[in-house]
């Protein structure tokens, strides 16, 4: 296996930037996750890599080696689709054993790979089958068949379960993990849900616009987002997102949320830090899991509310909230399920709020 590292890599179609001078680095062995919205450049940047589009300015590695001007073949490299890419009129054993019988390997070695991968993948039972024959879920484990005979350096993955149905992505995230575990192989994972990049990668590349927006753990990404659209991106509902200004209360900072809201006397662990806000317009950001009615702690305030909307969704109620700053998301247990246009008081847990500036979108922290 081998690390990937991307040094200040740009592409344009004739004028147009698609990607930005993006430096990553992929280790050995990693499972990295590029993210974001359609358009964003994370398919471009796979290809990129695959050498199925070639680099405008910088410099792509695959291990020790400059690939730049190589052709995909010759990258050891093994790629799965979105839509299967499979030969339809051969066998499920002879589509995962092409690759190999054009490198000319021995008929044992070619059987012995082919059938190892079938049992990893459980689908040793259906080698004689044609593609027509298989389900999406069978299909996709075929095509990720025949990227392991290959043994290559890296794995690459244009999101292949995009086309399955949303049980059938939960049994593939997991199969996909158990997968990366037992081979150890590095991969890079390209996907527009951040629920399958928060539970696969070892780290995730957020992208928007062919700019690379923060790279980390998917818990740096979720809790130390570093801007607002990191921040707003990620999370199912996502953070929620209030104006805010700063202001004095009996001496102490604090913030008003929206032009006429309620005043939140911030947490001592920013009291400090505040005096560099003065000038700044923010945004308060707070995550639905933040909100409720039963909280308790040091930081925790309490706002006034109106119910909007409540969907049940079994485990948890997702609740909307008209505020004086503006519309709250939060998540409630299933016993607290209050009426559209109660009233009500909820607390927000500031230990765990989010600054932003408000021009810039950066986010600000003591």
């Amino acid at each position: 296996m081998a690390g990937v590292e991307l040094r200040r890599v740009v592409k344009a179609f004739g004028p147009s930037r698609v990607i930005h001078g993006v430096d990553l680095t992929v280790r050995n062995g990693d499972f990295v996750v590029f993210v974001g919205p359609s358009g964003c450049g994370k398919s471009t940047l796979l290809r990129m890599i695959a050498g199925l589009e070639s680099v405008t300015e910088g410099e792509i590695r695959i291990g020790e080696r400059v690939v730049n001007d190589l052709p995909p073949r010759a990258r050891d490299i093994a790629m799965v689709f979105q839509d299967y890419a499979l030969y339809p009129h051969k066998s499920v054993y002879e589509n995962m054993c092409f690759g190999l019988r054009l490198r000319r390997l021995p008929d044992a070695e070619i059987d012995a790979r082919v059938k190892e991968a079938a049992e990893i993948l459980r689908i040793g039972h259906l080698l004689d089958r044609l593609p027509r024959a298989l389900s999406g879920g069978q299909r996709q484990r075929v095509a990720m068949g025949r990227a392991i005979v290959r043994d290559p350096q890296l794995f690459l993955f244009d999101e292949p379960l995009s086309n399955l149905d949303a049980l059938l992505r939960h049994e593939m995230r997991t199969e996909i993990k158990k997968l990366h575990r037992r081979l150890d192989a590095t991969s890079v994972y390209v996907t527009h849900d951040q629920v399958e990049a928060m539970t696969l990668a070892d780290r995730i590349v957020v992208l928007s616009g062919g700019h690379l927006m923060q790279a980390g753990t998917p818990d740096d990404i979720y809790r130390r987002p570093a801007n607002r659209f990191v921040a707003g991106f990620t999370g199912s509902p996502p953070m929620n997102f209030l104006s805010a200004k700063l202001v004095r209360v009996d001496a102490r900072a604090a913030l008003r949320l929206g032009d006429a809201g309620e005043d939140i006397r911030l947490p001592e662990s920013w009291q400090a830090f505040a005096a560099t806000l003065a000038d700044r317009d923010l945004e308060f950001g707070i995550r639905p899991e933040d909100v409720g009615v039963d909280r308790a702690g040091p930081d925790v305030v309490e706002i006034g509310s109106r119910v909007v909307v409540v969907e049940p969704l079994g485990a948890e109620n997702l609740v909307v909230l008209d505020t004086a700053g503006g519309e709250l998301t939060a998540r409630f247990a299933p016993t607290i399920a209050p009426r559209v246009e109660e009233a009500l008081r909820v607390r927000l847990d500031l230990g765990k709020m989010h600054l932003f500036d408000r021009r810039t979108g950066q986010a600000l922290r003591p």
